[in-house]
């Protein structure tokens, strides 16, 4: 009971990314996805699964995440990169609730200004909708440009901001992310 009573105080926030709450996540090692999203195909020419894996917690499984990259993709430097990062939600998530996990997310890896917090909270909620069992969610990191993002293939707004891509990307991808396990599966095709 004491259990199931955690989960349901942390609510959706807590299924979505974090490992700041009291029970951790965990990702197991999943079959790459078959095919580049086509919404990726353009920017990711000749682009293939670096690796995937499925974000868990307390057992539920919450999304499985594909990270799509170029050839010459270095995990090192990643933000030097274009790579495409698809999640398949498993499970039902508010959008308000994904983007405020987001920016959590995003605020461990290095101070944020808190007129910056709230402009990259109201970009996250304008583009992440309510997902299902079965949504996608496919987001594109342009260095220099920002970061893309499409809904099961339809085009959501933009946000043309390098560091709002860097930081948003980073929640998988950085060396300080919360889930270093699900971090080592997507990276697992790259070189370092």
């Amino acid at each position: 009971m004491t259990q199931r009573r955690t989960l349901l105080k942390a609510g959706p926030l807590g299924l979505l990314l974090g490992s700041s709450w009291a029970l951790p996540l965990t990702a197991l090692a999943q079959t790459p996805a078959a095919a580049l999203p086509p919404e990726a195909s353009e920017a990711l020419a000749g682009g293939q699964a670096a690796g995937t894996g499925r974000l868990r917690y307390f057992g539920f499984g919450i999304y499985d995440a594909t990270l799509w990259v170029a050839p010459g993709f270095r995990a090192g430097n990643y933000t030097q990169h274009a790579h495409a990062l698809d999640l398949a939600y498993l499970r039902a998530l508010s959008g308000r609730a994904i983007a405020e996990r987001s920016l959590t997310e995003m605020q461990r890896l290095g101070p944020m200004a808190p007129e910056q917090a709230q402009d990259w909270l109201a970009a996250m909620t304008a583009t992440f909708p309510d997902v299902k069992a079965g949504d996608r969610l496919t987001g594109l990191h342009t260095p220099g440009v920002g970061a893309r993002f499409w809904f099961n293939g339809q085009p959501r707004p933009a946000v043309p901001d390098p560091e709002f891509s860097r930081r948003f990307f980073g929640i998988w991808l950085a060396d300080t992310t919360s889930e270093s396990i699900l971090r080592s599966q997507l990276l697992a095709g790259t070189d370092t």
